[in-house]
């Protein structure tokens, strides 16, 4: 069964300045009749603008279903990269950064099971000529640190106009220089991978054990009372058991048999035989008279 699934999505400036009891502002019931193939996620989007701040993330874990973070600066990429719980990097591409991306920090995010979200609307509806060459230039960057590896799209559109069909966002990644199958797997299998493994952090056991059945006791059909007592009065001797049951009763009798022969022993058998033949034969009338 296909299963269709959306986010809403909740942005906090700085999770240090918040309540210490945080809430969603996403409310679980929706005005509108929920398909049956259609499943709700909650998303919430930190912006990182300080490497020392603590930024809750476990309290945040336990209201979204994900949890993205927005660095700006090198030094909260490479805690987001490397030290901080978090389901998705959603980097800013319209921007200048300083430095090059590198492997060894995206890698490590990457092996962590962290996806880079790659959004293309602010890019494309921006009027200023800089964000769009920062964003061919940032994306085919990341394209090629990453090796196409760990890579998801996404629009962050403000409106409709800022929305791409699938088939034209694999053509703008081919052109940034990822491939056809990387492009495809960055719209279908990295972002159900990233909201599988989010949920399995936040409903397992330590992400790895997950109890799908209990085990449940199949409750038996119910059948025709006549039916069944028909069965066991067929099945029954006049004594009141089954025939089974009688030969479970009876002792069992061993037959003791003779232990098998060896071929020396066969041998020899065969030969006394053969002699108490000849002696036969001799003692006969009909060999005496030819004598």
């Amino acid at each position: 069964m296909i299963r269709r699934d959306c986010a809403h999505s909740h942005i906090l400036w700085e999770a240090t300045r918040g309540p210490a009891r945080q809430t969603s502002p996403v409310t679980n019931t929706l005005p509108f009749p929920k398909p049956q193939r259609l499943r709700i996620l909650k998303r919430c989007n930190i912006f990182l603008t300080d490497a020392a701040s603590n930024f809750r993330i476990p309290q945040l874990q336990q209201l979204y279903d994900l949890v993205a973070a927005r660095p700006t600066d090198e030094r909260t990429l490479q805690q987001a990269c490397q030290s901080l719980d978090i389901d998705i990097i959603s980097l800013d591409l319209t921007r200048r950064y300083e430095k090059h991306f590198k492997f060894p920090m995206l890698g490590a995010a990457i092996a962590r099971g962290i996806k880079i979200e790659l959004c293309y609307s602010p890019g494309i509806l921006s009027n200023d000529p800089m964000a769009k060459r920062n964003l061919i230039t940032n994306a085919t960057q990341l394209i090629r640190v990453t090796r196409g590896r760990g890579l998801i799209f996404s629009s962050e559109a403000k409106s409709v106009l800022g929305i791409r069909a699938p088939s034209d966002i694999i053509n703008l990644a081919s052109v940034w220089g990822l491939g056809t199958e990387r492009g495809k797997d960055g719209l279908t299998k990295e972002p159900r991978s990233v909201v599988e493994f989010a949920r399995l952090k936040r409903q397992s056991f330590k992400g790895i054990i997950d109890i799908v059945q209990g085990g449940e006791k199949p409750v038996a059909a119910p059948t025709a009372e006549g039916k069944d007592r028909g069965k066991v009065a067929k099945n029954k001797n006049a004594n009141g058991k089954r025939p089974g049951d009688i030969l479970e009763e009876r002792p069992i009798r061993h037959v003791e048999q003779d232990p098998p022969l060896s071929k020396r022993q066969q041998k020899k058998n065969k030969k006394a035989k053969m002699e108490a033949e000849l002696t036969e034969t001799s003692d006969s009338p009909a060999a005496k008279s030819v004598s």
